[in-house]
């Protein structure tokens, strides 16, 4: 039987906060490029902490859906397509490799024509997994 776990509805919910967060980089480029790259080079406690919180989510959602493998919704290949996705860009951060060393600053030049482009994308994910776990939520609760 298919069951939404209540720790579901949040992880989606908690993904979307933090792409849509980036609202801030269409708000003023420096402030936010500055922040990050900050972030990513000084590799302190919050850091590592993130990155932790990122990691563990993405485990469990992997384990979920293969958990879940026989009866599984949909939208739980998110797990499967993000999760790995997540996992793999904090991998190739952490061990700094080089050709993923440049994406970020691809992605963080201020001056870059598609700077709107990119960051626009992060939001509207945010926005889609924000209202996924909100649906969720209101779902799950009808369900118990």
């Amino acid at each position: 039987m298919k069951k939404i776990y209540a720790w579901e509805p949040w992880f989606f919910i908690f993904f979307g906060v933090f792409h849509l967060h980036r609202l801030w980089a269409l708000i003023d480029r420096n402030s936010y490029a500055d922040f990050w790259l900050g972030i990513l080079e000084s590799r302190g406690a919050f850091y590592f902490i993130l990155m932790g919180v990122l990691a563990s989510l993405c485990v469990l959602g992997i384990a979920t859906f293969c958990r879940n493998i026989k009866s599984n919704f949909r939208w739980r290949w998110i797990y499967i397509f993000g999760g790995c996705y997540v996992l793999f860009d904090l991998f190739a951060i952490a061990t700094n490799l080089k050709i993923w060393n440049s994406l970020p600053l691809m992605m963080f030049d201020v001056q870059s024509v598609y700077w709107n482009y990119i960051w626009g994308f992060f939001i509207a994910l945010g926005a889609f997994v924000f209202v996924l776990g909100v649906r969720l939520l209101c779902d799950r609760k009808t369900w118990v």
